[in-house]
């Protein structure tokens, strides 16, 4: 393998690092919004069912 393909090989690599970072903490702010607006939401703590 030359010197360009480990560069390439080691770029691919990052950016797949960078987007399952990315992907995880969204993942992660999704989760908290969630429980914040279950918090927030009266329609939840009513009970009731919807429709």
């Amino acid at each position: 393998m030359t010197l360009h393909w480990m560069h390439v090989a080691a770029s691919y690599a990052l950016v797949l690092a960078a987007f399952l970072a990315l992907g995880l903490g969204a993942a992660r702010r999704h989760r908290a919004a969630r429980r914040r607006l279950a918090l927030l939401d009266p329609r939840a703590r009513r009970g009731g069912g919807g429709a």
